[in-house]
């Protein structure tokens, strides 16, 4: 099955063509990373329109790519949630309209399960393992005992890890997105100089925190800092973030009994998280999978895989479905 997937939760405009669960037809982006960064973070009402302007682009490229028309689909699927409700409506519709002109089935797919699935792409099982989601809008971990079988151990409490990378960037005045700025400076950082708090790291459950984090942060730039000091703050902040993160999620695995575990969303591409992991990874004996490159920030392709999965299962939705904007566990968890 030839699958066009459309991907609008947040400020990727983003289409592709997957056949079956590993032929890739198409996959194309266009980023508003650089339209929003004038902004210091993303502006929903700008990502929507953005959308509406670049969405047939992005599509009609997918689609050419692919050498493929519309006719040639044995489906239409689109991300319907959580994200931003007025980017999804866009490219929810979108793929509606689609759908009906191709007379192929229409399916809304979870941006969290995309994500969830991505570092297991191209393959037609999903083993069981430890799953970390962690991105600008999220921080999730689950135990994933099949496709389909999801079970929500924690998440954050308050501010998403990415968001937080987005947050202190913002303090120490450098770029948007943040977290790709302070992973670059944290690369030439002290970790030790700067004592910064691991929250919830002892709390006992799998939960996170990361707002006494940015606090922290705050109250210690307004003593005042020299530039110089840039690559260890960011070091010293990214370490705190990773500790954390790596800690409950080896954890889970252990206490579960789980011999794999995943790292996905965009904070996983960063080198910090990457290098600790894989540490941890080597020392317990579990086996680490990231999502492969072009897959880790938010794409059409990991939703075309998350719907083979459920397409192989004879799954469709009708195009009367609304979107989801906000995160419902219960969703994706049953």
């Amino acid at each position: 099955m030839r699958i066009l997937a459309i991907e609008t939760s947040c400020d990727e405009t983003a289409a592709a063509v997957l056949e079956g669960f590993d032929r890739i037809l198409s996959h194309e982006i266009f980023s508003q990373a650089a339209i929003h960064s004038e902004f210091g973070g993303v502006v929903p009402e700008v990502a929507s329109r953005n959308h509406l302007d670049e969405l047939p682009r992005v599509v009609d490229r997918a689609l050419a790519s692919a050498g493929v028309d519309i006719c040639d689909l044995g489906a239409v699927v689109a991300t319907s949630g959580p994200g931003l409700a007025a980017a999804l409506l866009v490219g929810t519709s979108a793929a509606k309209g689609l759908a009906l002109g191709a007379g192929c089935p229409f399916l809304a797919v979870n941006h969290i399960e995309g994500h969830l699935l991505s570092p297991f792409f191209g393959e037609a099982e999903i083993p069981p393992h430890i799953a970390l989601v962690v991105s600008g809008g999220h921080t999730l971990l689950f135990d994933v005992r099949k496709f389909g079988d999801y079970q929500l151990l924690g998440r954050t409490r308050d501010d998403a890890a990415g968001e937080a990378f987005d947050k202190v960037a913002k303090m120490l005045g450098l770029g948007y997105p943040g977290g790709v700025e302070i992973d670059r400076l944290a690369r030439t950082g002290n970790s030790a100089r700067f004592a910064l708090p691991r929250g919830m790291l002892d709390s006992g459950d799998f939960h996170f925190s990361f707002s006494g984090l940015k606090t922290a942060v705050r109250m210690f730039l307004e003593k005042g800092f020299a530039e110089a000091d840039l690559p260890d703050i960011c070091a010293s902040f990214q370490a705190a973030v990773v500790d954390v993160l790596v800690a409950k999620t080896f954890r889970a695995a252990h206490e579960l009994g789980r011999p794999i575990v995943t790292m996905s969303g965009g904070v996983s591409a960063n080198a910090g998280l990457r290098t600790t992991a894989r540490l941890r990874a080597e020392k317990s004996g579990k086996i680490l999978r990231f999502a492969p490159e072009g897959l880790r920030t938010d794409n059409a392709l990991m939703i075309a895989y998350a719907a083979a999965h459920h397409l192989a299962r004879g799954t469709s939705h009708s195009v009367t479905l609304d979107i989801s904007p906000n995160f419902d566990p219960a969703s994706l968890c049953g």
